[in-house]
């Protein structure tokens, strides 16, 4: 009988440690109510972190159409004045045309009312002076109007440029 006694003392301890570690393993397993603060404060964060997160996209995204409809303005800027400069040039090219073939038509009226050959030597020699002399003034003023039209053509796109990735020019 000796025995028996433990045993049941034995048992009788096993069932009374059963109670008590039911009871240890209640307080650290939470409950629905000790569950549902911390949810919260994850569903709270993680909307407040989207909604922020929609406010700056939204931010760049009209920084980023701003500036596109301001490059857009530049280039329409620059393609007027492209065609300008070369509407430019096309009229000073005529305005040349015109002068050179006035020229070649006064020499040949010189040429015919020429009394001797040493007077066409010498219409021919000063023609040519002259054409020379002017092409040289032509080509200069097609170069310097060519250069310009470069110049107003390519600012407004430089500018942008510039101000779009903060350059100082």
């Amino acid at each position: 009988m000796a025995t028996a006694p433990k045993k049941s003392a034995a048992a009788h301890a096993v069932s009374a440690a059963v109670p008590v570690e039911a009871a240890a393993i209640n307080a650290v397993t939470p409950t629905a109510p000790q569950l549902a603060a911390p949810v919260e404060e994850i569903r709270q964060s993680f909307q407040t972190a989207l909604e922020k997160g929609v406010v700056e996209s939204r931010a760049a995204f009209a920084k980023a159409k701003s500036s596109a409809d301001e490059a857009a303005s530049a280039f329409e800027v620059s393609f007027t004045a492209a065609k300008d400069g070369a509407l430019a040039i096309n009229a000073k090219a005529f305005e040349a045309l015109r002068a050179n073939a006035e020229a070649n038509f006064d020499f040949l009226k010189s040429v015919f009312s020429a009394k001797s050959l040493s007077d066409v030597v010498a219409l021919q020699t000063e023609f040519a002076r002259k054409q020379v002399e002017t092409m040289t003034s032509q080509t200069k003023d097609l170069g310097a109007l060519t250069q310009k039209a470069m110049a107003d053509a390519v600012e407004p796109i430089k500018e942008q440029v510039a101000k779009s990735f903060k350059i100082a020019v």
